[in-house]
């Protein structure tokens, strides 16, 4: 990991802080704890990889950055509200995440169903700020809802849910971490490009991207479970295999799980090779997923 790329990360994260902080206006008449439960779980913390991603994807193929940043900010606010929900008791029931108290445990199952809902609703309103509202920015919305509903994340959890207890094959599996995780992560960086206005070819050669780098972050996320330090994960581990979970680790092992992982990203950094220099700041992203402790 090279320190330009370093920094570049840096400044970018920082940009999307600054933003995030316009997103949710408190109004008069509103009850505040429902501004204080989404603002507890927006600002935890987190890598701010899919805003990121964002970003990046509207960088390769030219765009002017500052023009997606309420692209970048409303799929944060998506994979925010999904953790929220997904942390809940009827879900993963998990009581920490990022080293603090779930939501639910602080604010209670009904707030923290209605703070997912809020900022899953900030997010289109985030969207709408986008101008013009046309063309390549119009497309980039609906790959964001797309990737945040029934044939993406809601589908991986539905998946997840069903298979709870029970062993999935490989395929299943795949198919489970292409939804729940892979879907937005690919969503963010085909959203970018699309609203730089990408040609079909640097459409679909991201789209391959997207979709090595969104399962190997989640492979990458079944070895942490197994292996990571709750202090550094923020969460607990081993959670998975408690729940009765299949994961690539259960079904390949550690050690073929981890070979997985790198031939994904290679697969995913031989998808850009058309757009040469321009590519470098996302391979070396890629690189720095292999071996992420959190």
């Amino acid at each position: 990991m090279t320190l330009t790329f370093k920094r570049a990360m840096e400044e970018k994260k920082k940009r999307v802080e600054e933003c995030l902080k316009n997103c949710i206006k408190h109004e008069q008449g509103v009850p505040g704890i429902i501004y204080e439960a989404m603002e507890y779980s927006l600002f935890a913390g987190g890598k701010r990889l899919r805003p990121i991603l964002v970003m990046a994807g509207c960088e390769i193929c030219g765009g002017d950055v500052s023009r997606v940043m309420p692209l970048a900010c409303a799929v944060e606010l998506i994979h925010t509200y999904s953790l929220i929900h997904d942390d809940l008791p009827a879900m993963d029931n998990d009581d920490y995440r990022r080293g603090k108290p779930t939501n639910h445990k602080v604010f209670g199952d009904g707030i923290a169903v209605l703070a997912g809902d809020g900022l899953l609703n900030y997010a289109f309103e985030v969207m709408l700020d986008l101008y013009p509202l046309d063309g390549g920015n119009l497309k980039a919305v609906k790959e964001i809802a797309r990737a945040a509903g029934v044939t993406g994340m809601i589908g991986g959890q539905v998946m997840d849910l069903m298979y709870e207890g029970k062993r999935a094959g490989l395929d299943e599996l795949k198919e489970m971490h292409l939804r729940k995780t892979g879907a937005l992560i690919c969503a963010s960086l085909l959203a970018g490009a699309l609203s730089a206005g990408c040609s079909d070819a640097e459409y679909e050669n991201i789209r391959k991207f997207g979709n090595n780098l969104g399962l190997a972050f989640q492979i990458r996320d079944d070895i942490l479970d197994v292996i990571g330090k709750e202090e550094t994960l923020g969460k607990k581990v081993g959670s998975d295999v408690s729940k009765g979970k299949s994961t690539y680790v259960s079904i390949l092992g550690l050690d073929e799980s981890t070979r997985l992982v790198k031939k994904l990203i290679n697969e995913a950094k031989e998808s850009l090779a058309a757009f040469g220099e321009k590519a470098k700041f996302l391979t070396e992203l890629a690189d720095s997923l292999i071996d992420r402790e959190f």
